[in-house]
């Protein structure tokens, strides 16, 4: 550990600045680095903390000889950045986007142009129901796509793979793909670069 640092790598002195509803607050039960709560610039928060003007929340920080500051995950807002360290941002929660498909399935996009405003990648996860099959497309980004439980079938014009738990797909970008699911799976979607409707092509009905 270098000197001036915390454990859990965040400068001392460092302040925290939260965006989309300004900063979490406190849960309870902070379990390994336990909090409470403290007006912006208390000896509670990490450093001189801000709190962005209008929001009402109180910035949360570490009790004395606290591993790390604690931050609750079920808290807004979505994103979360460290001041100073403009290239570091904490994905707090997920935004819900809407799917296409014969069933309804659950996408969470954690990275991306929506809940990040990230364009050069997007990280999301699924959860497919059995039976569900979505129509083909031919999309402007290459997907790497992890089975988490579950089976993923992907059709191609050339071949169908089935993927399993704990395996991953590979698809370029310009090649003609198939998704389906035939049994309740969940898995990760990684889109290099960040999904766009405009940029997946689908399949006219």
């Amino acid at each position: 550990m270098t000197s001036g640092n915390m454990p859990c790598g965040l400068p001392r002195g460092t302040a925290r600045r939260g965006i989309q509803g300004g900063m979490p607050p406190r849960s309870q039960g902070a379990g390994p680095c336990p909090a409470r709560e403290g007006e912006a610039g208390s000896e509670a928060t990490v450093g001189r903390g801000k709190r962005e003007a209008g929001s009402p929340s109180k910035l949360t920080g570490p009790e004395k000889g606290s591993a790390c500051p604690f931050i609750d995950i079920a808290a807004r807002p979505a994103v979360y950045f460290f001041e100073g360290m403009t290239s570091m941002k904490l994905i707090l929660r997920p935004t819900r986007i809407r799917a296409a498909g014969n069933k309804a399935k659950i996408i969470e996009e954690f990275v991306g142009r929506v809940n990040s405003q990230t364009s050069a990648l997007s990280v999301a996860r699924m959860r497919s129901p059995e039976g569900w099959l979505e129509p083909g497309q031919r999309p402007e980004f290459d997907e790497v796509t992890l089975v988490l439980k579950g089976r993923l079938i992907v059709r191609s014009k050339r071949r169908k793979l089935e993927v399993r738990e704990g395996q991953a797909v590979i698809v370029k970008k310009g090649e003609w793909v198939q998704y389906s699911t035939p049994e309740e799976t969940d898995y990760l979607s990684i889109c290099h670069p960040a999904f766009s409707p405009d940029l997946v092509h689908r399949d006219e009905k």
